[in-house]
């Protein structure tokens, strides 16, 4: 597998996995010029994704999935629950329902010819929010974004994964703070908004195990953290957990840049 963000964060969301055939996109919070450029960049274009994966249904991470529907007609692979609530979503109702591709429970789903997919919810104020185990020629890559707690469950599928790219929104210093109204405050920070960069770091040593090769950061918030301070403290946690330097590959995820291309 490789790997590329093409932005992580409120300003937009999209990422994108490519196995030996076929390519898919995680969220499609990023304008679909811009994606058409970054695969461009990339010697890539529109016929190298087969398929598109929903986590949930705010507006940063399903922006541009309307686009994508109506331009390129990609299947959307999420769940029922988020099927029907993106046909009445208005980035989303009038394209969405004929790239509808159902995620079943508790089963591996083959979305493409490279890529089975299993999906996990986790704690988030939105219609419903999952996070992804995919797995490609026997490694295991694990996507849990926007989660306002880490579960056993989230936390069991990244005890298996060779790459796991987990939420580090916020530091709670200076969230607490900062600007933001008590309303948003206590939003982000009571169980069902995001992972602060003190959750991202506990929940580390939970499912670190001997086969972790890639430790990827993401949705940092631009008001409330820094990606040193995030980085920071996982690297703390890795180091405190026994890992030496340069045995996990570390890497934060940046808002509104793409990462490298990285081989996973």
């Amino acid at each position: 597998m490789r790997f590329v963000s093409f932005s992580s964060g409120s300003c937009g969301n999209c990422s994108l996995l490519l196995g030996p055939s076929s390519g898919i996109l995680i969220d499609a919070g990023v304008g679909i010029r811009r994606v058409k450029k970054e695969l461009e960049n990339l010697h890539l274009g529109y016929r190298d994704l087969s398929a598109i994966l929903i986590t949930h249904d705010h507006g940063d991470h399903i922006r541009s999935l309307g686009s994508f529907c109506k331009r390129v007609g990609v299947p959307v692979w999420t769940t029922p629950t988020l099927h029907e609530a993106l046909s009445r979503h208005p980035f989303t109702r009038d394209w969405v329902t004929a790239c509808r591709q159902n995620l079943q429970a508790e089963i591996w789903n083959p979305v493409t010819a490279d890529f089975d997919v299993r999906y996990f919810e986790v704690p988030h104020d939105a219609t419903q929010c999952i996070g992804f185990a995919i797995r490609c020629e026997g490694e295991l890559f694990v996507l849990m974004t926007d989660l306002g707690h880490t579960t056993p469950e989230a936390l069991s599928w990244a005890s298996q994964a060779s790459t796991v790219v987990i939420e580090s929104n916020y530091d709670m210093d200076m969230l607490l703070g900062g600007s933001y109204p008590q309303v948003l405050k206590d939003r982000i920070s009571h169980g069902i908004g995001h992972l602060s960069n003190d959750a991202c770091a506990a929940a580390i040593p939970q499912f670190l195990h001997p086969g972790l090769r890639n430790l990827f950061l993401c949705h940092l918030s631009g008001n409330n953290n820094t990606p040193s301070l995030a980085y920071d403290s996982a690297r703390r946690a890795l180091a405190e957990a026994g890992v030496e330097p340069g045995a996990v590959a570390l890497r934060v995820l940046r808002r509104g840049e793409p990462s490298p291309l990285l081989n996973l």
